[in-house]
């Protein structure tokens, strides 16, 4: 009785989301990505969010694995990719740049074809130069990928697009594989910094995992950082940047804006 209930919610949701877009219900919200160095801003993430009418906010971790399993992370993904694009292009009429903006990219849009052609004509369509748009791929997700993704990976190196892996640490890396994939920057998982700085386990993960990046010439970022605490301990480590709640919230784009970015004069 509950699986049938609970299928039939999902069921509900799958139905809610395949509208949702069409309906405009989903927004991009930005988060501030801080170097440690000078504490100045380099970069934002861009989040999305699911606000429904009736359901209110609906989690990404809900419906981003249910569009993972119904294919429905394809539009949406490329929704998220149009609309970070859109964005930039205004920020840019307005404010100086302040670096680029990070989109998550599933493992389904990369064996998309149509990959590179669709960046290339956002990027033209939107005046942007390929070096403000970051692209964070799961280490998971790439890590059960094709040699044709990774062509992909490296063909969107060759445009200048930046990429970064994320959930670092969490995933099955082979490092050999690491070494062939044409990444910019390594991120840190949340789920390692929560324990910082007392829990030894925690530090000697991060210590490792920032060793690793340095040794590869990766930029190596943390997520999920909420505390002075766990910011002093990755700066002492060589950790270059940082994002979380200490920080920010993510924020609308307004907001964005209006907290974050300098008025070009």
């Amino acid at each position: 009785h509950d699986l049938s209930a609970q299928a039939s919610v999902r069921v509900g949701l799958e139905q809610e989301l395949r509208r949702a877009l069409e309906r405009g219900q989903l927004s991009l919200f930005y988060q501030p990505k801080i170097s440690l160095h000078d504490l100045q801003l380099i970069g934002a993430e861009a989040l999305i969010r699911w606000h429904h009418p009736t359901l209110g906010e609906i989690s990404p971790d809900r419906f981003i694995v249910l569009a993972e399993e119904n294919g429905m992370i394809i539009p949406i993904g490329d929704w998220v990719l149009e609309h970070a694009c859109q964005q930039m292009h205004l920020w840019n009429q307005t404010y100086e740049p302040f670096g680029p903006v990070s989109v998550n990219l599933a493992g389904a849009q990369l064996h998309q074809p149509k990959l590179l052609g669709r960046i290339q004509q956002l990027l033209r369509t939107y005046d942007l130069k390929p070096g403000c748009l970051q692209l964070e791929i799961t280490e998971n997700s790439i890590m059960s990928q094709t040699e044709e993704a990774l062509e992909a990976l490296h063909q969107l190196k060759h445009l200048g697009v930046q990429l970064a892996i994320d959930d670092f640490g969490t995933g099955y890396s082979s490092l050999s594989y690491l070494k062939r994939l044409p990444l910019d920057t390594l991120k840190i998982d949340k789920s390692f910094i929560r324990g910082l700085p007392d829990d030894p386990h925690d530090a000697a993960i991060v210590r490792a995992i920032i060793a690793l990046g340095r040794s590869m010439q990766f930029s190596i970022i943390a997520e999920g950082v909420e505390t002075q605490a766990q910011q002093t301990f990755l700066a002492a480590e060589g950790c270059e940047h940082i994002q979380g709640y200490l920080i920010s919230v993510p924020l609308s784009a307004t907001e964005f804006a209006e907290t974050f970015l300098r008025t070009s004069i």
